[in-house]
């Protein structure tokens, strides 16, 4: 009802950043969820009213926004100059999330092209958390000797500050690695194994690299800052990493009755208009089959938990998949998941079928060369040999002009290749 009542369109300008900011990460959760209690919090206090966009006490004001954006700063003080990162450093095991197989799959990558790291922590930082993510007492295989973090990599660039880093970016430079420091001037000379720079552009990795942007995967966590510019901007391949997406799948398995139900609502919802049409002064009653859909539609929003799913908003996509679905070309809860796929794999998306192809099938209308090429209603074969359909005034109108080449002959060999990546150059 509140949402009814502030948007009785249930239309907003998706474009309005005054408004409305978009939470794109995990990190956004813990901000999220401190704002909320503190709404909570003045919304139950004796000593604040509420009113339409905040809060009051005597002649005090505070809104909704001031709220969020102090919300907003403290978040990026605590990231940026706060103790976030000496309290991360301080206890690993808890905050990070570490993979035996990462070394493996690394040195498998490393042998067959070159693996880069481009990172906006700084390297004091970057440091600490590498090495207990390589800290084994072997190797990429068990019995093999242990390396250093930086062995796994070909380019390593920290202080990227993404996603700026995708366009003008920042200087180049060399990092001290005994002291954190960075060294003076601009870094101009070729790639150097075992050395580690600070900023950089994406136009710096392909020109070290030797690559075009075709040729990168960038593997990354955030939608704006890593997959939506790094393609918008540089057209590399992008690989989103999706935790959540390890829950969203087990709803899907788990819930797929409420899934399955939907779709036989839908089913049964277009039975009912089957044989009707303009002319029809019958309205069927679909009342309560709006009221099933909305009920086992707020059934599915329920089994994702309080935020509800990532990617749908009852049977419609959300803006984040949405995004998803156009820029990812790959995405997946771990990138660990190539270590199962050889590195010659072709990855191609399943064909996906627009609306108006995914409810008719492919049937046979036979048409006399004569007859207009503009399609019938009806769905099934149609004999016009056999009917006494005859040519509406648009039809006589094409049949008496006569244009040329009314069915052009399709070209006999291939004129166009798709970018799909499945040619070998």
């Amino acid at each position: 009802p509140e949402t009814r009542e502030q948007y009785p369109n249930k239309f907003i300008q998706r474009d309005d950043t005054e408004r409305f900011y978009i939470l794109n990460t995990l990190f956004n959760l813990p901000e999220t969820y401190l704002l909320a209690c503190l709404v909570d919090f003045f919304t139950n206090c004796p000593r604040y009213t509420s009113c339409e966009t905040g809060f009051k006490d005597g002649d005090l004001f505070m809104s909704y926004r001031s709220m969020f954006q102090d919300v907003r700063d403290a978040v990026d003080w605590v990231h940026y100059k706060g103790s976030l990162k000496e309290k991360t450093v301080e206890n690993l095991e808890k905050y990070v999330v570490k993979d035996g197989k990462l070394p493996l799959l690394l040195s498998r990558m490393k042998e067959v092209g070159k693996v880069f790291l481009a990172t906006n922590s700084d390297y004091k930082y970057t440091d600490k958390i590498m090495t207990y993510l390589f800290d084994f007492p072997h190797g990429p295989k068990p019995g093999s000797s242990h390396r250093p973090w930086q062995s796994y990599f070909d380019l390593i660039l920290v202080d990227a500050r993404k996603p700026l880093f995708f366009g003008e970016g920042t200087v180049l430079r060399q990092v001290d690695t005994k002291t954190g420091k960075l060294k003076i001037g601009t870094y101009t000379g070729p790639l150097q194994h075992g050395i580690v720079y600070s900023g950089g552009s994406s136009d710096t990795v392909c020109d070290l690299l030797g690559a075009k942007g075709k040729d990168i995967l960038y593997i990354g966590d955030h939608i704006f800052g890593d997959i939506l510019k790094s393609k918008k901007r540089q057209g590399w391949r992008t690989f989103l990493v999706i935790p959540e997406l390890a829950q969203e799948l087990h709803v899907w398995t788990d819930k797929s009755a409420l899934f399955e139900e939907l779709q036989s609502l839908d089913i049964f919802l277009a039975e009912l208009y089957k044989h009707l049409d303009s002319s029809s002064n019958e309205r069927p009653d679909i009342s309560s089959i709006q009221r099933r859909i909305k009920k086992v539609t707020h059934d599915m929003d329920m089994c994702y938990g309080m935020m509800g799913s990532l990617f749908r908003s009852g049977s419609r996509q959300t803006l984040f998949a949405s995004q998803v679905m156009r820029y990812a070309d790959l995405y997946a809860a771990s990138f660990i998941n190539l270590l199962y796929y050889p590195f010659s794999y072709l990855f191609r998306a399943a064909h996906v079928l627009m609306p108006h192809e995914s409810t008719v099938e492919h049937t046979h209308v036979d048409i006399n060369e004569m007859e207009s090429p503009l399609a019938t209603r009806n769905r099934t074969s149609v004999d016009f040999k056999d009917t006494d359909y005859k040519r509406h005034q648009l039809t006589r109108s094409i049949s008496e002009i006569k244009p040329p080449n009314l069915f052009p002959l399709a070209p006999q060999e291939i004129t166009h290749c798709h970018d799909e990546d499945d040619d070998e150059e």
